[in-house]
């Protein structure tokens, strides 16, 4: 099972029977729902949880997958199963038909000598291929962005390349900031390939920074980053929701820019959880430096949960705030 979300496919499957399931999920908040939605119906025990690696997919004979928006992250996870899978696999690959391309065909046609394609049900369609051939491990794009090596597997947040709204931040942060010890390390949060503490590592070659993010691509990335650029003596990169492993009052200095999709969904109500979980971690005084769209007219939150807020910068489409906490 690959990129199930929380649990339905995994838990589908293994009511209806299956044995020795191994499944793949992205976040961490979707892992520990399959856990509890599992503990709740009592199939505990059921399932393994496992990373996109060579475990997940070995000898496999039969792999359910819901199709990525992202023809990288897919061109990644069949090139993985044709590597490993046993030669017989079937994969059987769904997804919503406005999310289908048929860039996915050809992508997966490159790994597998033969593609059968369903008919539309529901506004969804079935993609069944067979025969795996030349099969590859991920292997991370790569490019130097504003003196940084960056790394990027299929699917992390802007590739292997710099976000106008990240680029905007990093003009923005502070030449001198507080904190940067091994106690009080420089936080970059929800890091996706790890270029904003890459950054702060690098421009300040004594510091400690602490990254995180939900998704295990964007982990995977970001340790890729860091140890393209030497840093990572110095650099640690937890997989996390959240601040949910840092100690309250432990930060000076949080860089934020603020994801607002979930799966394919736009929304505005994870930043607020964010703020929220960062006015914990700061320290009385410490600051987050955050870039948003602004169309999302997020000073207001941020001043409620956090402290006093001041706009630094703002582009045609950006703006960079720094928040005080109380």
């Amino acid at each position: 099972m690959i990129n199930d979300l929380y649990g339905a496919l995994t838990l589908g499957v293994a009511g209806a029977g299956a044995s020795g399931i191994r499944t793949h999920i992205d976040a961490v908040t979707g892992e520990r729902a399959l856990e509890a939605n599992a503990s709740r119906i009592d199939f505990s025990g059921r399932f393994r949880q496992l990373p996109l690696d060579t475990e997940l997919v070995s000898a496999a004979r039969i792999v359910l997958l819901r199709l990525p928006r992202s023809l990288d992250a897919l061109r990644d996870i069949v090139g993985l199963i044709a590597a490993h899978a046993d030669p017989a696999v079937v994969v059987i690959a769904g997804g919503r038909l406005k999310h289908m391309s048929v860039s996915m065909n050809a992508i997966i046609s490159e790994h597998f000598g033969r593609l059968d394609v369903s008919h539309a049900r529901q506004k969804s369609r079935v993609l069944i291929a067979r025969e795996p051939r030349d099969g590859r491990d991920p292997i991370p794009a790569g490019a130097r962005v504003e003196g940084i090596e960056v790394r990027a597997y299929g699917g992390a947040f802007a590739g292997a390349r710099l976000d106008i709204g990240t680029r905007l931040l990093l003009e923005s942060l502070p030449d001198s900031p507080g904190g940067g010890t091994q106690s009080d390390p420089f936080i970059d949060l929800a890091c996706g390939t790890g270029i904003i503490g890459a950054w702060m590592a690098t421009r300040h070659p004594d510091a400690h920074v602490y990254a995180c993010d939900q998704s295990s691509i964007a982990v995977a990335s970001a340790r890729a980053t860091m140890r393209a650029n030497g840093i990572d003596d110095r650099v640690e990169v937890v997989r996390d929701d959240m601040l949910g492993e840092r100690p309250s009052d432990s930060a000076s200095l949080i860089a934020l820019n603020p994801p607002f999709h979930s799966s394919a969904a736009v929304t505005d109500l994870i930043a607020p959880r964010m703020f929220t979980d960062v006015a914990r971690v700061l320290r009385p005084g410490g600051q987050l430096w955050c870039v948003w769209n602004s169309a999302l007219k997020y000073r207001p939150l941020l001043e409620r949960a956090i402290g006093p807020t001041q706009q630094v910068a703002r582009n045609a489409k950006f703006t960079v705030t720094v928040s005080t906490r109380h």
